[in-house]
C-alpha cells in the first residue's frame, strides 16, 4: 500500500512537473500554440530515445523546445521547423519518419522478421509431417507379416 501511494504521489509530481516546465511556452495566437505542442510531440528526444520532447526533461530536450519556440516567434511554419530539424538530426528525431529507402529496416524490418520466421516453421512441421508418415519397405512389411503370425501362433498354442 505504501509502495502504491509513493508511486501514484511521483506520477502526480512527474505530471504536474511536465505541465509546469510546457506552460512556460506562451503564444498569442491558439493555432500557433497548438503547432507547437504537435512539434514537440510529434519529435523525439535524442538523449531518451523514448519520449518526447514534449515529455522529456533532458537537457536537450528542453534546448530543442527552447529552439522550436524561438523559431515559431520568429514566425517559422511547422513544416519548415519539421524540415530544419529533420535536416539537422536526421529521420530519427521524428516518431513517424516517412517511408524511403533510408528508412525501410525501419517499415518493413519486422514483418521480413515475421515472414522468415514463418518460413522457418513451417518447414520444420513439414519435416516433421514426413518423418513420421515413413511407409515401410516390401521386406519389412513381410517381416511384419511374419512376427504377426508368429505372435498369434503362440497366443493360440497357449489358451
Amino acid at each position: 500500500m505504501r509502495l502504491f501511494l509513493f508511486s501514484f504521489i511521483y506520477l502526480l509530481g512527474l505530471t504536474a512537473l511536465q505541465a509546469a516546465t510546457l506552460a512556460e511556452y506562451t503564444f498569442e495566437d491558439p493555432a500557433q500554440d497548438e503547432d507547437f505542442r504537435e512539434i514537440i510531440e510529434e519529435m523525439r528526444c535524442l538523449v531518451c530515445q523514448n519520449e518526447s520532447l514534449a515529455g522529456s526533461n533532458a537537457e536537450l530536450a528542453i534546448d530543442l523546445r527552447n529552439e522550436i519556440y524561438d523559431m515559431m516567434k520568429g514566425g517559422q511554419s511547422k513544416g519548415e521547423i519539421i524540415d530544419f530539424m529533420v535536416a539537422r538530426y536526421g529521420d530519427f528525431v521524428l516518431y513517424s519518419p516517412p517511408v524511403k529507402p533510408s528508412t525501410y529496416p525501419i517499415w518493413f524490418g519486422p514483418l521480413i522478421f515475421f515472414l522468415i520466421g514463418g518460413v522457418v516453421l513451417f518447414r520444420i512441421i513439414k519435416r516433421k509431417n514426413q518423418s513420421r508418415e515413413t511407409e515401410l519397405s516390401e521386406a519389412e512389411q513381410q517381416r511384419l507379416e511374419k512376427l504377426l503370425n508368429q505372435s498369434n501362433e503362440q497366443r493360440d498354442t497357449n489358451q
